[in-house]
């Protein structure tokens, strides 16, 4: 977005949230990092935060994470999720009298469809996971509002993944428009791609009635641009605001800063990709996580605005192995690793974009670490929505950074390099006593700890900035707008 097209958005956007008059529609304008020109609504391929919260104000979700609940998790559009005692099938029940924008009651078929169409629409990775884990073609229909779904093998954490992104849309639906029919709390009035997206509030939503009747959604792929928006009064919320500009906001009376904390944060990782034969060995593996300063990423990059990572994810949640022995910065070490590997002097390019706060500073200064024990190490960054958006490609990267949005670690493992490692996490899904998958799930992190290709320095939470006139905006997997409220100027 050029300086001339952004200013006229925001001044086309000023006129119908100032506040003047009584009969002003309440408005929130919410910046976030888009995808550019490339922005779609289907959010089962859009790779940036704002696709899925965009579509979460839009599609029902089944419910959301929540640590604090007894199932571990609040529910949405759904009334319930029953697990059989095998842990083999999973029951859920939907609201009563929850209909389409168009008029059509939401059914278990509706349900079933929803759940089938990240993968018949090839959707990413995240959000394919409820057909990894479950049997749907077996599915079956008990009535009208009910679903029976089998697992695919015993799981006890079903819950999690059908809440963490799972949203509902109606039978048949492949595309989307700002006319696709929705049940979520606010329907879409216009779309234009890299620029906007105007929201209006649903007044049929089954839930609690939103106090907001439109939010305009701004895609801003630069993080300085979003902030002298909110500053200029353009914008009353903004997203993935960087430690450096969130010091500055915090001692400004007019805004408030909001950062996630654990489990809401998310695990910047740096991937090594196996099929590279440097990262075959071990050895290289290890050598590269030692070579980190993790303290002082978080020290100079974040400005002590995140949690130490340490080469497992998740942290926050119930399954975390706090025991784990903490990885420290030791570059004497790494170097003998590398020479005993054969490695010494090997060549490597970082590839990172600005797709979560502070992933290119992280990235720069893991380039300087290997340098420093003889890599010969380099950056390539890609500008803002382009490093996820050839997903085939990113995951061909011999080395990349990327990152995962809170969610538990046993739903969210990828099986496949580490055959030990996956049978662990099998028996922390299935087993039938809460002890037996906790240890099993410790297990596996200390073999990933040891011998695995991710290196997560640090757990960032969303550093978002918003006016003090606005209220209600809750932070969980990503930042949820549903019960913001505004008040007047």
């Amino acid at each position: 977005m050029t300086a001339a097209s952004l200013s006229g958005l925001l001044t086309a956007c000023s006129s119908s949230s100032d506040g003047g008059g009584d009969d002003a529609p309440a408005t929130v304008r919410a910046a976030f990092a888009g995808g550019g020109s490339s922005e779609t609504l289907n959010y089962f391929v859009g790779p940036t935060a704002l696709d899925f919260v965009r579509a979460r104000l839009v599609h029902a979700p089944l419910g959301t994470i929540d640590a604090a609940q007894p199932d571990g998790v609040s529910y949405g559009i759904l009334e319930s999720i029953e697990i059989s005692d095998d842990l083999k099938s999973y029951t859920l029940r939907l609201r009563d009298s929850v209909t389409f924008t168009d008029g059509s009651p939401v059914t278990a078929a509706d349900l079933l469809h929803s759940l089938r169409a990240p993968d018949e629409l090839e959707g990413l990775p995240f959000t394919r996971l409820v057909g990894r884990n479950f049997d749907l073609s077996a599915a079956r229909k008990l009535d009208r509002r009910t679903l029976r779904l089998p697992t695919a093998q015993p799981i006890a954490d079903g819950r999690l993944l059908l809440c963490q992104s799972m949203l509902v849309i109606k039978d048949g639906t492949t595309e989307f428009t700002p006319s696709t029919p929705s049940c979520g709390p606010f329907l879409i009035d216009t779309f234009e791609p890299g620029q906007q997206t105007v929201l209006r509030r649903n007044p049929d939503y089954f839930g609690d009635e939103a106090h907001l009747d439109e939010i305009h959604l701004l895609s801003m792929g630069e993080a300085a641009a979003r902030v002298n928006a909110l500053k200029e009064g353009q914008a009353d919320f903004v997203s993935g605001v960087s430690p450096f500009e969130a010091r500055s906001l915090a001692k400004d009376r007019r805004f408030t800063v909001g950062a996630g904390e654990p489990p809401y944060v998310s695990n910047l990782r740096f991937e090594m990709n196996l099929s590279h034969a440097p990262f075959k060995d071990e050895r290289v593996r290890r050598a590269f996580r030692l070579a980190v300063d993790r303290q002082a990423i978080v020290d100079t990059v974040y400005y002590g605005r995140a949690e130490l990572g340490n080469d497992v994810p998740a942290i926050g949640f119930p399954g975390y192995a706090k025991s784990l022995d903490q990885r420290t910065h030791d570059p004497e070490k790494a170097k003998a690793l590398l020479r005993e590997a054969g490695h010494e002097g090997m060549a490597i390019e970082l590839t990172a974009g600005p797709e979560l706060t502070g992933m290119v500073e992280t990235a720069t200064l893991i380039v300087e670490d290997l340098r420093a024990i003889g890599v010969k190490a380099r950056l390539k960054e890609l500008p803002a929505g382009q490093l996820f958006a050839d997903y085939g490609a990113y995951q061909r990267l011999p080395f990349a950074a990327g990152y995962n949005p809170p969610a538990p670690f046993e739903a969210n493992h990828t099986p496949g390099s580490f055959p030990d490692v996956d049978k662990l996490l099998a028996t922390a899904r299935s087993a039938l006593s809460e002890s037996d998958r906790e240890a099993a799930s410790h297990q596996a992190q200390h073999l990933l700890w040891k011998k695995g290709n991710q290196i997560i320095p640090v757990f960032v939470p969303t550093l978002d900035a918003h006016t003090d006139r606005l209220s209600g905006v809750r932070s969980l997997q990503f930042p949820d707008l549903s019960a913001a409220e505004i008040t007047s100027a």
